[in-house]
């Protein structure tokens, strides 16, 4: 049985041992800019003043961080020029850290005010080499992992570098903000990018195994000319799907149309919205359908360098899919279903937090800093070991159900905070937090901002451990990860192409509407989580003794 460890016991591990230190080193590299270009950022973009649909508009960079998969067949088939010596994996973490300490220190010499165009292009630079990161050391990890550092402790230690980074990206920048300038801060989160660069040069590399030329050996699929039509197919609909937002969000940045009148982020998601579901999930679900009745066992060659790349991205595109609709037949209209919408509520409103506790609520930037960052941490970690405990006494998806409720009705209590409190104040009253809080010297001010974060976050770590491990759930063994990267990037979709339109209703409706609104959205969850509970509970009748069927 693979060791467990955790707390103090990880971080020892981590400096007593090469391979766990790195690991540490990498959490944190990856850690870095994925804080300060998705979350952090915000609260500079608030401050100078851009208007919440922009904000919106700017999150999609983070979609980066969802579909890594689409290029992670690139980052294994090819090393880049002149960094080729240094591994399979080295090369590539070392290209992503020098861009990202550049673009941290680019945004050192931007102002979004006067220059949002810069400040975006180079989000997005840097939002892509962060992910592209994300899949050289994810493969590292596995790659160097043996019996003393496992791939259970390496995970482990990359989180912990990971939340590490989150506090200095996010708690420790917020408090610099309050003093210096948000370029200076950036500059200096550059120079940390950088010093990560050393443990990159410390870090081994692995040869490629032998088997890494057949990426769908073992596996059931259509000749190879089928294969590149459905590759074609499915390809042409992504390439759509992101150049289309790209383009759209270029336009939006550019400033008004010609008629004067700014670009409509909710006109977009209206117009285009449907078409890109489409042309991501819909029609790849369809020619992965339509490519499982010509499957077979594979027993060709491997063939050259673009076969396997091509090869490769069939394996992360079609067939996760069609993997899953073959297992579960129309029940993946369902299960499709709840991936896309159960963290809709909350994922929609995301972008907009710091902006909201900032300038909407004015609390200060160490305000922010010790009740998300710290106090939320603590909460959030108070769910996911509440989750896990309701998951071993009510099962499983009685879980899945009691987060996707909590979860919209989490959005409430950030609408009684932008109301002006009084539900919030009532509670505090009633159950005496207001004197326990008033022990450590904050006011009721104070008290609702930690009361909202403290039970939101709480929420939303139940919720998402629950959401995980529904994942891991209907993840097939044969794809494992690969299965899993893409349906959890579908999670993104549907909230990150509503965002935009959530920002023009907040300076339309004002935010305690919207977040009414996001707490209706939660019934969408709500609902599939049902359908999907029904499905389940058939299937198990199903599989009893006397019962046919099987499901996943």
């Amino acid at each position: 049985m693979a060791e467990k460890i955790g707390g103090f016991a990880l971080l020892r591990r981590a400096l007593t041992d090469r391979k766990t230190g790195l690991m540490l080193a990498f959490g944190f590299s990856a850690g870095l800019p994925f804080t300060l270009l998705i979350g952090t950022i915000n609260a500079w973009l608030g401050e100078a003043k851009i208007s919440l649909a922009t904000i919106g508009i700017l999150s999609w960079i983070g979609l980066a961080y969802g579909f890594q998969f689409l290029w992670s067949p690139l980052v294994d088939q090819w090393r880049p020029p002149l960094l080729a010596k240094l591994g399979r994996r080295r090369s590539w973490i070392l290209l992503c850290q020098v861009i990202l300490a550049l673009c941290f220190l680019g945004l050192a010499t931007t102002d979004p005010a006067v220059s949002l165009g810069a400040v975006a292009g180079i989000a997005v630079i840097g939002a892509f080499f962060s992910a592209t990161q994300n899949i050289a050391i994810d493969a590292w990890r596995v790659d160097v992992a043996d019996e003393r550092a496992t791939v259970e402790i390496l995970s482990s230690i990359y989180q912990f570098g990971f939340r590490l980074a989150a506090l200095f990206g996010g708690a420790f920048a917020l408090m610099l903000a309050a003093r210096m300038s948000w370029q200076s801060v950036y500059a200096i989160m550059g120079g940390l990018m950088a010093l990560m660069m050393l443990a990159t040069f410390a870090a081994p590399d692995t040869p490629a195994p032998a088997h890494e030329g057949a990426p769908l050996a073992g596996f059931a699929v259509p000749d190879r000319r089928t294969r590149m039509i459905g590759l074609i197919i499915v390809g042409i609909g992504w390439i759509w799907a992101i150049a289309t937002l790209a383009a759209f969000m270029v336009k939006a940045l550019h400033g008004p149309g010609p008629d004067g009148k700014p670009v409509s982020a909710g006109d977009f998601t209206r117009n285009f919205g449907p078409w890109i579901v489409i042309a991501t999930i819909i029609a790849p679900a369809v020619v992965a359908a339509w490519l499982n009745r010509s499957a077979s066992l594979d027993q060709s060659q491997p063939g050259g360098t673009l076969a396997r790349g091509t090869d490769r991205l069939y394996r992360s595109l079609v067939l996760p899919l069609g993997e899953l609709i073959e297992r579960l037949g129309w029940g993946a209209i369902i299960v499709l279903g709840l991936i896309l919408t159960y963290r809709l509520c909350e994922s929609i409103w995301g972008p907009f937090a710091y902006p909201f506790y900032l300038q909407e609520m004015h609390y200060t930037n160490d305000e922010v800093a010790f009740a998300s960052k710290i106090f939320g941490v603590f909460m959030l970690m108070t769910g996911i070991a509440l989750g896990g405990v309701l998951f071993a006494t009510i099962g499983r998806m009685p879980t899945l159900l009691v987060g996707a409720v909590i979860t919209a009705v989490a959005n409430l209590l950030y609408a009684d905070l932008a109301a002006g409190g009084a539900w919030l104040d009532g509670f505090s009253h009633l159950t005496r937090l207001d004197r326990l809080t008033a022990l450590f010297g904050f006011d009721p001010r104070m008290n609702r901002l930690l009361l909202t974060i403290g039970l939101e976050n709480n929420c939303s770590g139940l919720a998402g451990g629950a959401y995980v491990a529904y994942l891991s759930s209907i993840t097939s063994k044969k794809h494992s990860a690969v299965q899993y990267a893409l349906l959890s990037s579908l999670t993104l979709l549907i909230g990150a192409l509503g965002r935009g339109a959530f920002g023009e209703g907040i300076q339309t409706y004002g935010y305690p509407t919207m977040f009414r609104f996001a707490a209706w959205i939660g019934l969408l969850g709500i609902g599939f989580v049902i359908l999907e509970w029904v499905r389940v509970a058939r299937a198990e009748r199903k599989r009893e003794p006397g019962g046919t069927g099987e499901t996943g």
